[in-house]
């Protein structure tokens, strides 16, 4: 039996992909034009750092950019 994902599930997935891949600044900005677009941001953004606090998304954006200029 196929299994077919929810559009929520979807959406889901493709911002942990884009948070893996991009530079979190550039996530966050992403995230910010996508939800003037008339998205449900907000809900996105909590299901997605609901694991994270400032320290630790501190560290990730500090260890981006620290990486990106060793390049």
């Amino acid at each position: 039996m196929i299994q077919i994902s929810s559009e929520q599930q979807v959406l889901q997935e493709g911002f942990q992909i884009l948070l893996s891949s991009m530079e979190p600044s550039k996530f966050a900005r992403f995230c910010a034009a996508w939800g003037a677009s008339g998205s449900d941001y907000l809900k996105v953004k909590d299901e997605l750092f609901a694991q994270e606090s400032v320290g630790s998304l501190y560290a990730k954006i500090s260890a981006s950019q620290a990486s990106s200029h060793d390049d």
